[in-house]
């Protein structure tokens, strides 16, 4: 897989790049990644990315010219290209699913009061990483290139994603490690049985819960098997008969 980010500050990716996962699978050339300076296509000698918008108005705006000149550098016909923008689609696992069979993920960062709108002419999509507004788009092409270079074949062994949070539509159950006990709190028994069926309810149930408790919005769609069912209305007991 190829990424190439455009962006007023490549440097911002120095450690991104150099770093963990993301390291090693550019090492292992599951992935390349290339920051392309939006400045390097300026036509003027001041390097100037930006001006004033036409009918007034406060702050900058990125300028069309030098953003889609550095797209057409890298564009290719295998390229899906995507801006970085509030107004995009919300990111989530299953979006970063659907970019792993992408040959080629080209991702623009904004900067300043915004972008000319002839560049949204030019993009494939409108992405965003939430509702809230960061200084440019650097950040947000980070979380979506990791959520997805994570995903390729080989760079994190399969099974580690199965039961990951959003993978399954749930968040992820608790985990434990050693010690068995500390200061008062000892993992749950279960865990320390061995036995496997058992361990999968309890962790499919405790998923449950932590989904019910602190994304109940996750649960409104899901289409629910008759284990699930009963663990719910286990679960709904349980925190009832608290008073929680």
């Amino acid at each position: 897989m190829r990424i190439s980010i455009l962006t007023l500050f490549p440097e911002m990716f120095d450690g991104f790049i150099n770093t963990s996962i993301i390291a090693r699978a550019i090492k292992q050339e599951k992935v390349t990644i290339e920051c392309i300076n939006i400045r390097d296509f300026t036509l003027d000698k001041h390097n100037h990315v930006d001006d004033t918008p036409f009918g007034g108005g406060r702050g900058m705006v990125m300028m069309c010219q030098p953003v889609l000149d550095a797209l057409q550098s890298v564009r290719t016909s295998d390229s899906k290209v995507y801006l970085l923008a509030a107004a995009g689609e919300t990111f989530n696992q299953k979006k970063a699913r659907s970019f792993v069979n992408v040959k080629h993920l080209i991702l623009i960062c904004g900067h300043y009061e915004g972008l000319d709108a002839r560049i949204y002419d030019e993009v494939d999509g409108l992405i965003s990483i939430g509702d809230y507004i960061l200084t440019g788009g650097e950040l947000a092409s980070m979380i979506i290139a990791d959520a997805v270079i994570r995903l390729l074949e080989g760079v994190i062994v399969e099974e580690s994603h199965l039961d990951e949070s959003f993978e399954n539509g749930l968040l992820e159950y608790p985990h434990y490690t050693k010690p068995v006990e500390y200061n008062g709190k000892k993992v749950p028994d279960v865990l320390l049985s061995g036995h496997h069926e058992n361990i999968r309810k309890y962790r499919l149930k405790e998923s449950l819960r932590n989904t019910y408790i602190n994304r109940p919005d996750l649960l409104s769609n899901r289409e629910y098997t008759k284990e699930e069912y009963k663990l719910l209305d286990e679960i709904k007991d349980e925190i009832k008969s608290k008073g929680e």
